[in-house]
């Protein structure tokens, strides 16, 4: 069965944005451990899931991001994959979705991501959005957490583990830490653990 992947930059207080939805604070300035990290996850999936603000942020980067003549050949490899990805995006707003390969789920989306996972195929990514990833936490559906620790403490913002209301047992995979200050915790849910 598919597994369903977290990758998320958070700082360590546990926040994914400021309260009113901003992300400057996050390191940017990626070293080679992080691009190959971020590359090994994006090889190992060929689905994201996504909410409607974080689907509209990227649909109206990634595309063009693909032909920019000043971006590196990492950029432009990531914008590849980004494009070619199956996107389920997970809206009660929006009607269309034109950005290659995407798609508005049509069904709730416990349902709809049940359904992804028994379908054969690479595993699934969400890259993000508080709202869709703490409904993901809180439903159980994380198989698998990738967490780029910021070297940042906000104090207050847009959490992600806030719809919990039981205790959440993690078994600790993989760490690795980078130049930038970024730690990338990996972590399965011990109901996963094998």
């Amino acid at each position: 069965m598919r597994k369903v992947k977290l990758q998320v930059q958070i700082s360590i207080d546990g926040f994914v944005a400021t309260s009113t939805g901003e992300q400057y604070w996050m390191a940017w300035n990626w070293d080679d451990i992080l691009k190959q990290y971020v590359s090994d996850i994006a090889n190992s999936v060929d689905t994201m899931l996504i909410g409607r603000i974080t689907y509209q942020g990227m649909a109206n980067y990634w595309p063009s991001a693909a032909t920019n003549p000043e971006a590196t050949a990492d950029e432009l490899e990531f914008a590849s994959k980004m494009n070619e990805l199956t996107k389920v995006v997970f809206s009660n707003t929006l009607t269309t979705a034109d950005w290659y390969n995407s798609r508005i789920a049509t069904e709730p989306i416990e349902a709809e991501i049940a359904r992804l996972k028994r379908q054969p195929g690479k595993d699934i990514i969400i890259y993000g959005g508080a709202r869709i990833v703490s409904s993901l936490i809180k439903s159980g559906i994380i198989d698998e957490y990738h967490l780029f620790v910021n070297p940042v403490v906000l104090g207050t913002g847009m959490p992600i583990w806030n719809r919990i209301s039981d205790r959440m047992n993690l078994r600790l995979i993989n760490t690795t830490a980078s130049s930038t200050g970024i730690v990338i915790l990996c972590y399965q849910p011990e109901k996963n653990i094998s």
